[in-house]
């Protein structure tokens, strides 16, 4: 581990991106833009029936380039790798999808239907082909199939989650990931097990070890070694992958207290591959947090100064980062190291990470 000490970090707020008329419920970065010299885009979504897309200048600062009107309140964003395709859950039950057709110019192409109510959490495979959609009360995730000529299909209807789903995310892999208010996180997987096409490989979390509310949010680590979840249970708990050839994760930590209010969101800092000596050690692993108490918290790996058994601890805590709940929090590692917030103050805020090794280097 490297030597560091805790002053040598900071969270900068850099900017403060104003224009939605009500709740910023979520920020998602575009895939492949703030690294390589190319100019980072992000997408902001509310419950104002917008989305808005904001792209950085060559000053650095985020600037609105397009407006995306919704018939209803955004739940849930998520940009695809493949087709120039952004895709929203909203709470009529409907997800839309939009195509970028040009610089700044992004055209509604398809809505997808079949669940009963709003969509929660949307997400895209790792090829961006497949497009994962959870719903509230009807408890399901629907599996699409983005297809040529900007069709759709929907490709499985995945059942077994016994209270209304929360959010679904894919890892770096072939298994999505969903969390409930039943409390569990499921791992589910496309191969054909006792006649079912995507069974539900794994249930993670034990009677002792599984959150005590609905799991609000989930993120992996470079990797996928670790997986960090978030609950309405004030907790925040940590997986970790024991075997890549299947799934297989298991408990490492809970951590509490740090928390005395709902937990909305947790996003794990991802660096770019970088070329490290053999004898160098890796850098520790990061993670922010936050929820309804208006702070950002990050947290940082530290085995070496282990406390009652806990690998991770406290790195800061940025009190007052926004006017009251925060609903989201990204991180974009390129090149350089940023994370973004959402509020229901109505804003989105770029802050700066200051930490002492560079941003992600690209491996030779």
């Amino acid at each position: 581990m490297k030597n560091f000490s805790y002053d040598n970090f900071e969270l900068k707020e850099i900017q403060k991106l104003e224009g939605h008329t009500g709740k910023v419920l979520g920020i998602a970065w575009k895939v492949d833009t703030g690294v390589w010299g190319f100019l980072a885009v992000m997408a902001s979504w509310s419950d104002d029936k917008t989305v808005r897309i904001w792209e950085e200048n060559l000053s650095g600062f985020f600037v609105c380039k397009a407006v995306l009107d919704a018939s209803s309140t955004v739940r849930s964003c998520a940009w695809s790798q493949e087709f120039y395709l952004l895709a929203a859950g909203c709470s009529d039950a409907t997800t839309v999808i939009w195509k970028n057709v040009g610089d700044h110019a992004y055209e509604r192409i398809y809505t997808l239907k079949g669940h009963e109510n709003e969509v929660r959490s949307v997400s895209w495979d790792k090829d961006g082909i497949l497009l994962a959609t959870c719903g509230g009360d009807d408890k399901s995730i629907w599996i699409w199939e983005a297809l040529p000529g900007d069709e759709f299909d929907c490709a499985s209807v995945l059942q077994g989650h016994t209270e209304d789903v929360k959010i679904v995310q894919w890892d770096d892999r072939i298994a999505l990931f969903s969390g409930s208010s039943d409390n569990t996180i499921k791992v589910w997987e496309e191969t054909i097990y006792r006649g079912v096409d995507w069974p539900c490989i794994e249930t993670l979390g034990d009677s002792d070890r599984e959150h005590t509310s609905a799991v609000l949010s989930l993120s992996f680590s470079k990797e996928r070694r670790r997986m960090v979840s978030c609950s309405d249970d004030l907790t925040i708990k940590i997986w970790n992958c024991e075997r890549r050839s299947t799934e297989l994760w298991s408990h490492i930590c809970i951590l509490s207290g740090y928390h005395d209010t709902t937990i909305f969101a947790v996003d794990w800092l991802r660096e770019l591959l970088r070329a490290v000596p053999k004898e160098e050690d890796q850098d520790p692993e990061i993670f922010a947090s936050a929820g309804a108490d208006d702070a950002i918290r990050i947290f940082i790996e530290d085995k070496d100064n282990e406390v009652d058994g806990l690998p991770f601890k406290l790195l800061l805590k940025k009190e007052k980062a926004h006017e009251t709940n925060i609903n989201s929090v990204k991180w974009h590692s390129g090149d350089k190291r940023r994370l973004a917030s959402a509020s229901d103050d109505g804003t989105v805020k770029i802050w700066e990470f200051v930490c002492p090794w560079p941003a992600g280097r690209i491996d030779p």
